[in-house]
């Protein structure tokens, strides 16, 4: 399949579905340029719209919200209130909804605080809103490493080609190249378990992408992530805990403790020697104050006690 360009303007043998979201053709002539002084003015103009009434739309440009500053947000909100409206465009397959197109962290805010949503809303086809959602994302100084590569991946798989994806994130091709081949290396529910990780660059994600190629290391890292202990953590120290985790190589095995002797007794009680079974072998050992000479008996009859042992061990496992 050819790739989305990002001035493909072919749509012959495109099928309905494919074309959804797209803005009506303009009409010509008074009426037309009428029409498009008015939506220009529209577009421009900030309107208040009912959270209730805007979905998502785009791709998934956060690895997760931080939690605390969500919360300083929500308090700028109720004690300033918006100052920075949101981009929307009319929802194409439902007359009355808007989706979203940047400003998600505010929405959600203002959903909480049950406030009416200051927003732009403009006649974007889904390329022109991939490409604005890019843009905005690539503006602000809050955005990780690995999600806008995460992004990027988004986009590649959408079937966009390498420069429409530049042009998205305004970046040049070779970065896009780094970023696809770092993003690639992640599926997005791993990077959603981890976050935004605003402190880890491209190069230690880099080395755990290498890390997890390792046989056994993914088992080792999808423990830990199920643990309580790890989703308790700040992003950072998810990426830390496991990059430690995939970096760390256990032991081959862990030894085993070894056998304890039993001691062996006479009738009577009394000690006569001590017997070790190990993986080698069993050891028989006979202390020489224990027996009053017993230990050089034994060791001058050892040849025939033995043979005789064996003798016995030999006709009770046939008649067995």
């Amino acid at each position: 399949m050819a790739r989305k360009g990002i001035l493909s303007t072919d749509l012959a043998g495109t099928d309905t579905k494919a074309v959804q979201g797209r803005a009506p053709a303009p009409k010509r002539g008074a009426v037309g340029a009428l029409q498009s002084s008015l939506t220009k003015l529209q577009e421009s103009a900030v309107q208040q719209i009912d959270a209730s009434l805007i979905d998502d739309a785009g791709l998934e440009d956060r690895l997760g919200l931080d939690p605390t500053a969500q919360k300083q947000l929500v308090e700028s909100l109720r004690t300033y209130g918006q100052q920075v409206p949101v981009l929307l465009r009319p929802k194409p397959s439902q007359q009355g909804r808007y989706e979203i197109v940047y400003g998600r962290r505010r929405l959600k805010a203002l959903r909480e605080l049950a406030m009416p949503v200051s927003a732009m809303v403009r006649q974007l086809d889904d390329h022109a809103l991939v490409m604005a959602q890019g843009q905005e994302n690539n503006a602000r100084q809050d955005l990780s490493f690995i999600e806008k590569a995460s992004f990027a991946v988004q986009l590649q798989e959408l079937d966009y080609d390498r420069p429409t994806i530049a042009a998205a994130l305004s970046m040049d091709l070779p970065m896009v190249s780094r970023m696809l081949k770092v993003g690639l290396a992640f599926p997005l529910p791993f990077l959603r378990n981890i976050g935004s990780a605003p402190s880890i660059g491209r190069d230690r994600w880099t080395a755990l992408a290498k890390a997890l190629e390792v046989d056994g290391v993914p088992d080792r890292v999808s423990e830990l992530m199920k643990t309580p202990d790890f989703t308790a953590l700040q992003s950072d120290a998810r990426f830390d805990a496991v990059y430690a985790r995939a970096t760390t190589t256990p032991s081959a095995r862990t030894r085993a403790a070894p056998a304890k002797p039993r001691t062996l007794r006479a009738v009577d009680g009394t000690a006569l020697a001590d017997i070790r079974a190990t993986s080698k072998g069993v050891t028989l050992n006979i202390a020489g104050k224990r027996g009053d000479g017993f230990d050089t008996w034994i060791n001058a009859n050892a040849e025939t006690l033995l043979a005789d042992l064996h003798d016995r061990w030999t006709k009770m496992r046939t008649e067995d």
